[in-house]
């Protein structure tokens, strides 16, 4: 009997904020919202495959050596900050 309750407020919840959106033009707003997305997407040009290959290369390439020169330099200063604390 409780979980019917349970279940029957949720029920009246979600219909209340569904009837409020409708009231209020929500739905409509997203309506129109996603309709302009999907004719702005239309007009957009979209990459070739081997332009998409060739970007995610030069990502990961850049990512590596930002790693490697940030591992780097981490090193430099944690044997730099180890030297000032020995002398």
């Amino acid at each position: 009997m409780n979980e019917n309750i349970v279940l029957l407020l949720w029920v009246l919840v979600v219909g209340t904020a569904f009837a409020v959106a409708w009231r209020k033009g929500w739905w409509m707003r997203l309506a129109n919202y996603i309709q302009g997305t999907q004719e702005e997407l239309k007009k957009c040009s979209w990459p070739t495959l081997d332009e998409l290959q060739g970007s995610t290369v030069v990502v990961m390439v850049s990512v590596l050596l930002l790693g490697v020169f940030t591992v780097l330099v981490d090193l430099v200063f944690t044997i730099l900050v180890r030297w000032m604390i020995w002398v």
